[in-house]
């Protein structure tokens, strides 16, 4: 386009830079920092001190991996375009990454080492930072890559080993593995439930299952019974029972399991009677120790019913109630609380609020602020020169005008305490009338006077707010690049439109001539279908079928040859319009070239006349 690349090649911009002492110092500073962190390109002499720093702070946001969907693509000697372009990405990075300190691509460009230096300096640390996380994710995947290729002396050793203990491992497994002491014999009833199959199976391998699951039954039941009140606590007297009784089933039911069961033929000898009650009494002790302590535990509870002072159904409805009475006061409290809590988050959230005004009202203001500092920092010299006189003049013309003000006050109240004083002296003296022209002559005097300087303060207001005002209709360098660079987007999203659009007509119309053409295809197919049996049917009319095929060969020949010869033609157009393009940007470029000398040389002649100026004067 025509308007970005204009930007790119018209003469930079002149940036004030201060040539101090202390900016020489933050750069070597910064310098340091760069070669410090590891950017060791900084220590180059040929290379300018744009390049250093904006090269380093490229690599450091390199560094730092951050996800960003910026192309920070630094090249050495770059245009003024590429370099504008380049500060404004790491201008606009800086904030994405949660930079604290703020940084304007003018600085960048003209090399503000002061306000540079805190922004290189947060970056080299978040950099530093984020090498030493990566440090030992990079070095465990080095190893891992390096291991899947060569091996240690002791990874060999550690092999061999590994396989000696895998084969003794796998030696234990075989003797200690489980084995079959009993089978069921053929003729033995067939198992329905799932539960009796898994006791078969259980006891197959001589091991048990059911007394271990009733002994925890018990347990939780012991449990239950702790945390019942003493009033309820009469209602599990009967439970013992029911546990015996589950027990005596579960013994009698691993006997009817064992009796449809016979040794194995591996096992030396028979299943004698002993065997059987070895089995079935495997964990006799542990349930009669369970019995006696949950027996212990119900005589505790029993003991404390007392059952001679208050029935069991007249001790739960008190703790009904009183559980009801705790509630309504926990409750109470609860609603009580809530309120508060209510309050309390109105109030926070009004603060909060009064906190984001104010926190809006001061970023407000330390933008304006900035702007003020930006838009002083690029204005003429001379120009701001003259107005901050005249604003002297106004705050000194205020402070006169108060002065003045508070000197008429004061003369005011010793007029007004002469009057007095010359009523009381009229009265005691009969010269009342004379005394009082004097007084009115001087206070027309006054007033006379006051009015004149008050004409004079609100013209000299009027003539400073007429300069103010030219002052503010000149735009500022700032403002007007704000104005070029909007234009120059506008220009752009209008052209991309504009392209958009047009290659959206281009496929409309080739689409539209396919279907033509497909539909004569498919038309002429469908012809040449329905017409051939009719035309095999005949000689004459199979000669006259295929003179036609020949003619409607002949004319897609034809509409091909057509088609190719503006093809041929379009091609010569895009060609020789393409030249064009070339030969005006070439006298785009020369002409941005002229404009740019001409700059230089202009310069160069108001430098001339001021010298001349100087020394004329």
């Amino acid at each position: 386009m025509v308007v970005p690349r204009g930007q790119e090649y018209q003469a930079p911009q002149e940036v004030e830079t201060r040539e101090d002492e202390e900016q020489n110092i933050k750069l070597t500073e910064i310098l340091e920092l760069l070669v410090a962190a590891g950017y060791f390109r900084a220590r180059i002499k040929g290379l300018s001190p744009f390049d250093k720093v904006v090269g380093g702070m490229t690599w450091c946001i390199t560094t730092c991996s951050f996800d960003i969907d910026i192309d920070l693509l630094f090249q050495e000697n770059s245009t003024i375009g590429q370099k504008i372009a380049l500060t404004e990405k790491i201008v606009s990075v800086l904030p994405k990454m949660k930079c604290p300190h703020r940084l304007e691509p003018h600085q960048i460009q003209g090399l503000d080492f002061i306000h540079i230096f805190p922004v290189v300096q947060w970056l080299v640390k978040r950099a530093i930072e984020t090498r030493e996380e990566m440090g030992d994710y990079i070095r465990s995947y080095s190893i891992s890559q390096f291991q899947k290729t060569h091996r240690l002396p002791e990874d060999d050793e550690f092999m061999q080993r590994k396989e000696k203990a895998i084969k003794t491992v796998t030696d234990v497994f075989e003797v200690y593995k489980p084995q079959r002491k009993y089978k069921r014999q053929k003729g033995a009833e067939e198992l329905l439930d799932e539960e009796s199959k898994v006791h078969a199976t259980l006891l197959e391998y001589g091991r048990r299952y059911g007394f271990s699951r009733q002994a925890g039954k018990t347990e939780q039941a012991e449990d239950k019974k702790m945390a019942l009140p003493p009033g309820l606590a009469a209602a599990g007297k009967a439970e013992p029972c029911d546990e015996d009784d589950l027990q005596a089933a579960e013994e009698l039911r691993i006997k009817t399991l064992m009796t449809g069961m016979a040794v194995m033929a591996t096992e030396e000898g028979k299943l004698t009677a002993s065997t059987v009650g070895q089995i079935v009494g495997l964990q006799s002790d542990e349930i009669k120790q369970i019995v006696s302590e949950y027996a212990e535990k119900q005589s505790e509870l029993s003991a404390e019913e007392r059952p001679e002072r208050l029935g069991a159904a007249q001790q739960h409805r008190r703790k009904v109630a009183s559980l009801n009475k705790q509630i309504l006061q926990k409750t109470k409290l609860l609603e009580e609380l809530q309120a508060k809590c209510a309050d309390l988050q109105t109030k926070c959230t009004e603060a909060k609020k009064t906190l984001n005004e104010v926190k809006s009202y001061s970023e407000k203001l330390d933008k304006e602020l900035a702007a003020l500092e930006t838009i002083e920092s690029q204005a003429d010299p001379s120009i701001l020169q003259s107005l901050r006189a005249l604003v002297a003049m106004n705050e000194n013309l205020k402070s006169q005008e108060q002065e003045f003000k508070a000197h008429c006050r004061e003369e005011m109240e010793r007029l007004q305490q002469n009057i007095e004083n010359l009523k009381a002296e009229a009265v005691e003296d009969g010269e009342e009338q004379e005394s009082n022209k004097i007084i009115e002559q001087q206070y027309k005097t006054e007033k006379d006077k006051l009015q004149k300087i008050r004409l004079l303060l609100a013209r000299r207001n009027r003539e400073i707010a007429i300069l103010q005002r030219k002052i503010d209709e000149v735009p500022s360098r700032a403002e007007l690049t704000q104005y070029q660079k909007r234009f120059i987007e506008l220009y752009s999203q209008v052209s991309a439109t504009h392209k958009e659009t047009k290659q959206f007509f281009t496929l409309y119309n080739t689409l539209d001539d396919k279907k033509v053409y497909l539909e004569k295809e498919v038309n002429l197919l469908n012809s040449i279908h329905d017409n051939f049996h009719q035309a095999m049917a005949s000689s004459g009319s199979r000669e006259q079928f295929l003179r036609q095929m020949e003619q409607i060969v002949e004319g897609i020949k034809q509409n091909r040859m057509k088609m190719e010869k503006k093809k041929q033609e379009n091609k010569m157009r895009r060609d020789q319009l393409n030249d064009e393009y070339l030969e005006l940007l070439e006298k785009q470029r020369l002409y941005f070239k002229t404009v740019k000398e001409f700059k230089e040389e202009c310069r160069k002649n108001e430098m001339l006349l001021s010298k001349l100026k100087a020394s004329s004067s």
